[in-house]
């Protein structure tokens, strides 16, 4: 089988080995002559990166970047490159990177022509609709790993830096009008990044399975997902240069994102809050955080995940599948809980206060409670989950 293919669900999708080559044809069809290339500070000087600008200056698209973006990207760094695109006259982005890049990318786009403050459009009701939709420029999205997804979403993850909250800034034009998934961008990803944004991808999966929202689609999405993580995450991880797996660890990360329209749940209402506060790495965070989730759900969701286990020809039910992850996670390097991630139980009370104020919260099988949260949070801390 050829793994290459052009697909219009979620988006306009260039996935294939070498299609980064595509890159200028990609602004045209987005409308785009004069793009900002916006990514993250570790990516900003590598050979993928320069290449890519490279394509686009020989294609008379200049070779414009802003870089200051943090692992977890802020309105400061969203103000910077505002700034950066208004300054050169950039008629559209180019979000290029991790899941920091890509969310700040569509941020710049999506604030390029607004005239209220950011934290306006928070996904909550209907507060999308403040937007200009006619202000938002067009988006290519060019992902460099395997696990946010962000460039199939319609919102980003932007922490507030004074409050140290993550917030979801959503828009249905915040949805790239083109992206470009080439495997050969992932194949210079250090072992641990493969790690944490492959379980990021399980994690959306995951979680999209077992929320409670009806959404047919996304639970077949997620399921498949589950099957490509299992399959080649492991391959991936031991073997960089392994085209077919991180082939199809690109296509799970946007099976991720795109199932999760469903809903999320308690892992993600926990990372993010973490994330925000300490800096760790959402994927992560979110690999140490499933098993004592699945514990916690395990009443509302046994049969499902027994489905699930089936699928992927995993022995044992739940207890099986639980095991299974375990596994997983030991054979990536995860750590055991986030203690080993200098997290201590200080600010747990804190922790979970923010934890329910997650959008996420909404999507958990069992429904979180300041008492039921507050352990989790401990459990995730304290326990070793092996």
């Amino acid at each position: 089988m050829k793994l290459a293919g052009n697909w219009s669900y979620p988006t306009s999708i260039k996935f294939g080995a070498g299609r980064i080559a595509e890159l200028p044809a990609a602004c045209a069809q987005a409308g785009i002559k004069n793009p900002l290339l916006v990514t993250d500070k570790g990516l900003a000087n590598l050979p993928i990166t320069v290449a890519a600008l490279d394509l686009l200056e020989n294609a008379g698209l200049g070779r414009a970047m802003f870089s200051e973006v943090d692992p977890n990207p802020n309105e400061k760094n969203l103000s910077a490159g505002l700034a950066v695109y208004k300054a050169g006259g950039h008629d559209g982005v180019i979000a290029f990177g991790g899941g920091s890049g890509l969310d700040l990318g569509k941020m710049v786009a999506f604030m390029s022509g607004q005239t209220r403050p950011l934290w306006d459009f928070e996904d909550v009701g209907d507060w999308w609709t403040r937007a200009d939709a006619a202000g938002i420029a067009p988006i290519v999205a060019v992902p460099t790993t395997a696990g946010t997804g962000s460039e199939v979403g319609r919102a980003s993850v932007i922490t507030n830096s004074a409050t140290h909250v993550k917030k979801i800034i959503y828009h249905p034009k915040v949805l790239p009008a083109v992206v470009i998934c080439d495997p050969e961008l992932t194949v210079g990803m250090p072992r641990i990044i493969t790690a944490g944004t492959g379980m990021d991808a399980f994690a959306h999966c995951l979680e999209a399975f077992s929320s409670p929202h009806y959404h047919p689609m996304s639970q077949g999405i997620a399921l498949e997902g589950l099957r490509l993580v299992k399959d080649y995450l492991p391959r991936a991880f031991a073997d960089g240069t392994d085209l077919e797996a991180r082939a199809h660890m690109m296509s799970a990360a946007m099976m991720g994102a795109t199932a999760f329209q469903k809903g999320l749940g308690a892992v993600h209402a926990i990372s993010h809050p973490i994330g925000a506060v300490y800096g760790t790495h959402h994927g992560m965070t979110n690999a140490v955080v499933i098993p004592p989730v699945l514990k916690l759900n395990r009443n509302a969701i046994e049969g499902r995940i027994g489905q699930a286990a089936d699928y992927l020809g995993i022995k044992g039910g739940f207890d099986g599948f639980f095991s299974y992850l375990l596994e997983l996670r030991a054979g990536l390097g995860v750590p055991d809980n986030l203690g080993e991630m200098g997290i201590g139980t200080d600010r747990v009370e804190e922790l979970t206060a923010m934890a329910l104020q997650d959008p996420s919260c909404g999507g958990n099988p069992i429904e979180l409670t300041f008492e039921n949260t507050r352990q989790l949070l401990l459990d995730s801390i304290l326990l070793k989950n092996s």
